[in-house]
């Protein structure tokens, strides 16, 4: 399934942002979050943060 490129830079930002609004939290804390908001994998997740 492809997935549209809007789409795609929707999802980097966002976790982006929210990676930077809970730097106060351990990091897997904050993957763990993101997996139950968005229905992504860990390594989804761990690709986008280190594209960034």
């Amino acid at each position: 399934m492809k997935r549209s490129k809007e789409l795609i830079e929707k999802r980097k930002s966002f976790v982006i942002e929210y990676v930077k609004r809970n730097q106060n939290k351990q990091m897997k804390v904050i993957v763990t979050e993101l997996t139950e908001m968005l229905f992504l994998s860990e390594r989804t997740i761990y690709n986008i943060l280190l594209e960034s």
